[in-house]
């Protein structure tokens, strides 16, 4: 069934297989897509006019794409870069002494 979503990056879309999707890149002639698996597909833009859609919000799981993560690969390694602990941008350069 046609639709009228005008693709824009960053947009997810729900295929009539179920696939979910987000649009990765839009040009005057075709749709980069990503489906939530990680497969890329390209789709002529006369072709997603005529593609069964149904637009949905973002998923919370993020991880599709990224099958082979296990569970502890989303926690927080506690090795980030914390500011407080930062007393100024300059404190990291080596400095001469005169």
């Amino acid at each position: 069934m046609p639709h009228e979503y005008q693709p824009a990056v960053g947009e997810w879309f729900k295929d009539i297989s179920g696939r979910t999707f987000e649009i990765v890149a839009v040009d005057e002639a075709t749709v980069g897509i990503q489906y939530f698996d990680g497969d890329l597909a390209e789709v002529d833009m006369d072709v997603w006019f005529e593609m069964d859609l149904q637009s949905i919000p973002e998923p919370e799981d993020w991880s599709g794409p990224y099958d082979n993560l296990g569970k502890d690969d989303f926690a927080d390694s506690g090795a980030g870069l914390h500011p407080e602990d930062w007393n100024g941008p300059f404190d990291e350069i080596e400095r001469d002494e005169y």
